[in-house]
């Protein structure tokens, strides 16, 4: 078990009194209404964080500088940003003893610890270098990717939650598709899609759509490959721009990082209500 009751079960009383006072009792009949706020502010991290990685790949605003695209994003970042985490202890301190005892809980935190991070430490100083990457961006993207690798490892064993995995996956396949181009578009596309037959073969084919005992392992392997295809469509195409422009491989592929964590957090908090 790895929810936050496993590792903290000395504050399950201060927990469980959480929505009996102030702000928790005055959040929660106004639940949906912070909920929305929480959201709306997810969405503003995500527009904000696609202009800027994107551009940090070679896609998107390619007109602007990088460092004009972050003076642009960064308000609005921080206003998402802001709103996430006010929103987010609020909702919480109404709902407390849900995300006390959720494994997808602790996957959010994780995910979020690593997406301010890599946003914050690595794709803003960036942007601000013009693709370059600091010595101190390095560190911050050391730390910020092993975060994300502990949220991932604690999403994938989560009871319940792991098929939330699929988010990621289809994620990154979407993002690697919006910026592979030519003869390398239509290869990569070509490949999903044989992926995409495979798994329906083996859900309505090979096994029955309840047998989870042969299903549960094919979707494990399933997402292997998905996610083996993906990477090497990923890193062709981070290498190939990356020596057409002389921009920093690395830069490339921490902005691919910068977007999916955002992804896996918000994953993450989608099935909270699951487990």
């Amino acid at each position: 078990m790895i929810a936050p009751q496993d590792f903290l079960p000395q504050i399950a009383d201060w927990v469980a009194n959480l929505d009996d006072v102030f702000p928790g009792s005055w959040v929660k009949p106004y639940f949906a209404q912070w909920e929305v706020v929480h959201l709306l502010s997810l969405a503003l991290i995500g527009g904000t964080t696609l202009l800027l990685n994107l551009r940090l790949i070679g896609f998107g605003l390619n007109d602007e500088p990088p460092s004009a695209v972050r003076r642009a994003v960064l308000p609005w970042l921080n206003l998402g940003v802001a709103g996430i985490l006010v929103t987010g202890v609020l909702i919480g301190t109404s709902n407390p003893e849900r995300l006390y005892t959720s494994e997808a809980f602790t996957a959010k935190m994780l995910g979020l610890a690593a997406a301010l991070i890599l946003t914050y430490g690595v794709s803003l100083p960036a942007a601000r270098a013009e693709g370059r990457l600091s010595r101190g961006a390095g560190l911050w993207a050391a730390l910020g990717l092993a975060v994300f690798g502990v949220s991932l490892s604690v999403f994938a064993v989560a009871n319940l939650v792991n098929p939330g995995l699929w988010h990621l996956v289809i994620a990154a396949a979407l993002l690697v598709l919006f910026v592979t181009r030519g003869r390398m578009r239509i290869a990569y596309l070509l490949g999903l899609l044989g992926l995409m037959t495979t798994q329906v073969a083996i859900h309505h084919v090979i096994y029955r759509p309840d047998d989870y005992a042969n299903l549960d392992p094919a979707n494990k392997a399933m997402i292997g490959m998905y996610l083996a295809w993906i990477l090497a469509a990923a890193a062709i195409q981070i290498v190939r721009d990356g020596s057409a422009s002389g921009r920093s491989v690395a830069v490339k592929a921490l902005a691919y990082a910068g977007i999916l964590v955002w992804v896996v957090t918000a994953a993450a908090g989608r099935w909270i209500a699951f487990a």
